[in-house]
């Protein structure tokens, strides 16, 4: 288990290659702006969906 550890250890300090802060930043705001996106969809069809199915009901 020790040997476990300390090999984990070793390849996130050592061999793993870390990005930039910039670059962090960037796909942060880069998965922000999708997740609004994506949800303002959602949100649409969903309103679309919810209207057009209360006029189907309302009218049979």
């Amino acid at each position: 288990m020790q040997q476990f550890f300390k090999s984990s250890w070793e390849e996130v300090t050592k061999e793993v290659t870390w990005p930039k802060w910039s670059e962090l930043q960037s796909s942060a705001t880069l998965v922000l702006v999708a997740s609004i996106i994506f949800a303002l969809v959602v949100g649409v069809i969903d309103f679309l969906i919810e209207n057009g199915l209360r006029l189907f009901y309302q009218s049979v």
